[in-house]
């Protein structure tokens, strides 16, 4: 099934890599050394979705496709294209560090979404470790969290001793900032609901603990005038009544998928749940 944000991001990319058939776009999206005369500060987004070739788009696209639609069922849209933009921008701030220390030539212009490709395949890896996956020319399967580790090593290993014209860097930067924003966002979640202490799910580490000391706990305080009538008071009443049940439901329903994490980890909720988990946390 294709998903929103992928197929939008899938359209942008290849609208932009026909146009740049005919006018050299990449000269100006492109990323330049920020003391670059042509560095400009919007190219931090533009350069993801430049691409240097077929090949190159062809193989950051499949990968968008394959995994990003998984992880956008998995965590929504909106936080999907979130964690997709920070990758980018995070490799290319990787990238822009390692010209400056000259790890990467200053000449270098970087193009292409391998940087936000590469934190989509951390994220697989973090969400479905377990996942096996068959790699050509490997003859066997291989688990998700051990194929995201060795591409990490091949990419800093390629990084150090390789010129090849890889951003190498680029793609460690994206992971790096996947890593920094799925451990926040964990942590936001945890310290919200207060769990951390205990169980240990398969997707995420969630605790136990005492069933009332996790529930959140949410105190409504009204601060109104006092006014005469038998009226105002019974409307004031029912509208109190309202918000009450309202908040109440809402709240068993945050209940029911904290008691469903605990029973059965966090990869046995759906996508609607989990937003609305995150949407909960994100009130906060």
């Amino acid at each position: 099934m294709m998903t929103k944000a992928v197929k939008y991001l899938l359209i942008i990319n290849i609208v932009a890599f026909l146009v740049c058939m005919v006018i050299p776009l990449d000269d100006i999206c492109g990323l330049y050394y920020i003391f670059n005369h042509n560095f400009r500060l919007f190219q931090l987004v533009t350069y993801m979705f430049m691409h240097g070739g077929f090949t190159h788009l062809f193989f950051n696209m499949f990968a968008l496709w394959m995994f990003g639609r998984i992880i956008e069922q998995t965590w929504g849209t909106r936080r999907f294209l979130i964690y997709y933009f920070i990758c980018g921008i995070g490799a290319a701030l990787v990238q822009e560090a390692g010209q400056l220390v000259g790890v990467i030539p200053a000449y270098a212009m970087t193009v292409g979404a391998s940087g936000a490709i590469y934190g989509i395949l951390l994220a697989f890896g973090m969400l479905y470790p377990n996942e096996k996956m068959f790699i050509i020319p490997i003859p066997f399967p291989i688990k998700a969290k051990y194929f995201v580790m060795g591409y990490a090593v091949i990419e800093i290993v390629e990084g150090l001793m390789m010129k090849d014209g890889v951003a190498h860097f680029a793609h460690l930067g994206g992971m790096l900032f996947g890593l920094v924003y799925i451990l926040w966002w964990k942590n936001k979640i945890k310290s919200q609901y207060g769990l951390g202490n205990g169980q240990k799910s398969r997707r995420w580490s969630f605790g136990s603990g005492n069933q009332s000391s996790t529930r959140p706990h949410i105190k409504v305080v009204y601060n109104r005038e006092e006014k005469a009538g038998g009226d105002y008071a019974r409307n004031e009443r029912e509208r109190d009544y309202q918000f009450n049940a309202e908040r109440q439901q809402q709240n068993a329903e945050i209940d029911r998928i904290l008691d469903k994490i605990r029973q059965a980890g966090y990869e046995s909720l759906t996508a609607e749940e989990k937003q609305r988990l995150f949407d909960a946390s994100s009130k906060k």
